[in-house]
């Protein structure tokens, strides 16, 4: 059966397949895993599902197994809102309101908030679901060059009606940090409202996993967060936390929460046992630490030549120019038994095609030294 649509479709894949850029989707098989987000093993852990069965007979005896409608219809319960003060005061924010995801959030917010006539400048390198979330606002959108101070200084002078800035505390692709006190110190020169992405950060940085704005004490300077629960927490969601009055807006304004199916009752469950197990993890968090000093402190012993960008977080680089090239190193490294993944343009810009490497705190030291002999032996 051949549809209209089809010509178009097979020329633009053709096209990626071309320019090496095609994606396919692929299921590792006992490989040490290098590529999960699942920094502190909680996606994994027996602690955590413990935590969870506890409400196993809620869920037997008086619970349906989905939600049954969006929030605004079937959906609320009173889990979810004491879930959403405990996640905000935990956060030290008024209010929060919960999305299905990370993307649901970043979208969620960015297409109502920003107004036409408003000005979103964002770093040049957050994620994907902000700038959908932009275009989707009607407000102008400028963006500057990543962590450039200066150059946002220079757009923030020119800015017109309502102005934010959109930034990720840690960046997903070069695992580096965004500047957030100068950033902060001129959204209060310019009257601009400050939103903080906090997916990579949320359940490591910070006392009790808080995040990087709570450990530089910034919480009454920053508009919007982010948190992600599918990354550290190990499980799925995500929340926008601020003002009690952000809350009540994005219930009546963003689209993605007002028409979507609210999360269930188990996803709930996950979330609240993931912060009771966060904050009993103070060990766990610390080895993830001791495992990127010594990942650090290896691949800059070896002697092949590494391009990499500075990071001292869970998340690390090695730059190989190419999508090809970037797919074969990874292709090499996982038959040594490591899961990486290429991290390919237009995913990241031409050029700075990467091994997006994630350290996580299971990872053994073994583990470690040899994924770095692995690298270097294939950048040979």
């Amino acid at each position: 059966m051949m549809f209209s649509a089809d010509e178009k479709l097979n020329s633009k894949l053709n096209k990626r397949i071309a320019d090496g850029s095609y994606r396919k989707l692929t299921t590792p098989h006992n490989i040490v895993d290098f590529c999960s987000n699942d920094y502190l093993g909680f996606a994994k852990s027996g602690s955590l599902k413990a935590k969870i069965l506890r409400f196993q007979k809620y869920l037997e005896d008086q619970l349906t197994v989905g939600s049954t409608g969006s929030r605004l219809i079937s959906g609320n319960s009173a889990l979810i809102e004491s879930l959403e003060t405990f996640i905000a005061a935990h956060h030290q924010a008024e209010a929060g309101l919960i999305f299905n995801s990370g993307f649901d959030a970043n979208l969620g917010f960015f297409s109502c908030v920003p107004q036409r006539g408003d000005t979103v400048l964002f770093d040049e390198l957050v994620h994907a679901s902000i700038r959908d979330g932009v275009r989707l606002s009607f407000a102008e959108s400028i963006s500057f060059r990543h962590n450039d101070v200066d150059h946002l200084k220079e757009l923030l002078a020119n800015a017109q009606g309502t102005i934010y800035i959109a930034v990720e505390s840690l960046y997903s692709m070069n695992g580096d940090f965004a500047p957030l006190k100068q950033m902060s110190s001129l959204a209060t020169e310019f009257k601009a409202n400050l939103v903080v992405d906090e997916a990579h950060a949320t359940g490591i940085f910070g006392a009790a996993g808080k995040g990087i704005v709570c450990d530089l004490q910034l919480e009454d300077h920053v508009f919007a967060r982010v948190l992600t629960f599918g990354k550290a927490l190990g499980c799925h969601g995500a929340i926008v936390i601020g003002t009690k009055l952000l809350r009540d807006f994005l219930i009546n304004f963003s689209r993605p929460f007002i028409y979507t199916t609210a999360l269930p009752f188990h996803s709930l469950v996950s979330i609240k046992s993931a912060y009771d197990l966060l904050s009993e993890s103070e060990d766990t968090i610390n080895n993830l630490f001791l495992n990127i000093t010594l990942y650090k402190k290896l691949i800059s012993q070896i002697k092949a030549e590494v391009n990499t960008i500075e990071s001292t977080s869970q998340i690390q680089t090695v730059i190989v120019s190419g999508n090809e090239k970037v797919k074969l190193l990874a292709k090499n490294i996982q038959e040594h038994g490591f899961d990486v993944r290429p991290i390919m343009s237009p995913t990241v810009p031409v050029g700075t095609e990467r091994l997006r490497i994630c350290i996580h705190a299971f990872n053994t030291e073994d583990e470690i030294a040899r994924l770095v002999k692995a690298i270097e032996e294939n950048l040979n």
